[in-house]
């Protein structure tokens, strides 16, 4: 195609120069830009990258902006401003560290991580939980930011996120269909009708070895009948880390929420083959305790371990549904039965409003209906897999695939080899880049080692 040249560059050219090449902006200059983002700081990245933690003003309550605002923490891992960009959720606090999801590392993209409201210090003043700590506000605090950035990133834009930030993912996507290109959550659960579940069905047969299942019920078991000698272990340890238990109501009562959660936990966490690692009934106390230390600790349940989580188990009470208690073959020996449950542990000063038994739904439908560019990841033995999200009549370029005997930290990594390079290639695509991988050499830069990180599995959130 013909081009009009300015005059300037027919004189740089008829004296045989070339015009000089624009210079780059510069990102820090760029984010600058930005209204209502404070860039905290610029720390260290791997070389070629530049990394910044950010604040940005969200307001409180995205249906009346004008009732108050806070400060949101983000981070900015940036490499280009031409690569795509993938939004990235936990569902919890934002990591302070330059890790890549990853679809990060599938597009050798760029990063923008979100801290999801009411996780410290995200959080509005004064409260509002009933208003202010919902699915649609927290997709809306997504939405602000996505389209604030893609001044900056106008390319092809991915969003993700693993366990709650994959459920977040798909939330975002629900209520802001066109804000990114395409969405992958893993490892999400879909809990879709709350009082009606499958997950005992599901943990009753998961593995493919009934003397695992065996073992981990025996130590359960074992565990309760010695309550008062592990409970002695356990309240040394508390008091040697200033814990309490004013939230869920007693050291007991955790150790014994603790003792039923751990059969799910060690299937959420471990692999079947670990299982060599359970200590036989009767085993010293000690060992015992140190093997739930592993799995589940018995003071798992302190006001100081839930105080980070208590926005998900409110969330969890309020919209997201949960999980019934495994616990049938434990009766006879509880002593707080039906207290596995989120409002547990949601503080008595925190109103739980009652619960919207159609936030889930809409999710779901959404996702069978019009669906587009979805790509799930589960672990066939990750218990929050046992609801996972189903494709239907109206999905679109969307698919679903699941690692053999993955826990809740699978990825596209794990996946067999071909299903691994068609959800590899799908994610490519959807980032317009040819299907040929040129990542790998990027995914582990040196004095780095935790820039490949599992985001889905750091500080153990319940979910």
């Amino acid at each position: 195609m013909r081009r009009l040249f300015t005059a300037g560059a027919v004189l740089l050219a008829m004296a045989g120069l070339a015009p000089a090449a624009a210079a780059a902006p510069d990102i820090k200059a760029e984010l600058q830009k930005i209204p209502g983002l404070t860039i905290v700081s610029e720390d260290a990245a791997p070389a070629g990258y530049r990394f910044f933690k950010l604040t940005f003003t969200q307001p409180a309550d995205h249906r009346h902006p004008g009732a108050g605002t806070f400060q949101q923490r983000f981070t900015l891992l940036h490499r280009d401003f031409a690569a795509p960009t993938v939004a990235f959720t936990s569902g919890y606090n934002v990591s302070g560290s330059p890790n890549r999801s990853e679809p990060t590392q599938i597009v050798d993209g760029n990063q923008l991580s979100m801290e999801y409201r009411y996780f410290t210090p995200s959080r509005p003043e004064p409260e509002n939980w009933a208003k202010q700590l919902t699915i649609w506000q927290a997709a809306a605090d997504e939405h602000r930011a996505v389209q604030a950035f893609k001044a900056i990133y106008p390319g092809k834009w991915l969003a993700t996120g693993g366990s709650k930030g994959g459920m977040t993912a798909t939330y975002f996507r629900r209520f802001f269909p066109d804000d990114v290109d395409a969405t992958i959550p893993y490892v999400a659960p879909n809990d879709v009708i709350d009082p009606v579940d499958v997950y005992n069905r599901f943990l009753s047969r998961v593995g493919d070895d009934p003397g695992c299942r065996a073992a981990l019920k025996a130590i359960q078991r074992d565990a309760l009948k010695r309550r008062d000698e592990l409970g002695a272990i356990a309240a040394a340890d508390a008091a040697r880390r200033g814990l309490t238990f004013s939230i869920v109501g007693s050291a007991d009562k955790s150790l014994e929420i603790s003792v039923i959660d751990s059969y799910f936990a060690f299937w959420q966490y471990q692999k079947q083959s670990d299982c060599a690692t359970v200590p036989a009934a009767g085993a010293p106390a000690a060992d015992v305790y140190a093997w739930y230390e592993k799995v589940e600790s018995l003071n798992t349940y302190s006001d100081q371990d839930l105080a980070p989580y208590i926005p998900y188990y409110y969330q969890a009470a309020a919209q997201l549904g949960s999980p019934e208690a495994y616990d049938g073959y434990l009766r006879d020996l509880l002593r707080y039965p039906g207290a596995d449950q989120p409002k547990t542990f949601v503080p008595s000063s925190v109103r739980i409003p009652r619960f919207d038994y159609l936030a889930m739904p809409d999710i779901d439908f959404w996702v069978k209906s019009r669906g587009t560019r979805l790509l799930f990841v589960y672990g066939s033995n990750d218990p929050w897999g046992a609801e996972p999200f189903e494709l239907g009549f109206g999905s679109r370029d969307s698919y679903r695939y699941y690692v053999p005997g993955g826990n809740h930290g699978s990825k596209i990594a794990q996946l067999p080899a071909a299903d691994a390079a068609a959800a590899t290639a799908t994610v490519r695509r959807w980032a317009g880049l040819p299907p040929a991988s040129t990542f790998a050499a990027r995914t582990a830069p040196a004095g780095f080692p935790d820039f490949d990180a599992d985001l889905t599995l750091s500080a153990r959130p319940p979910l």
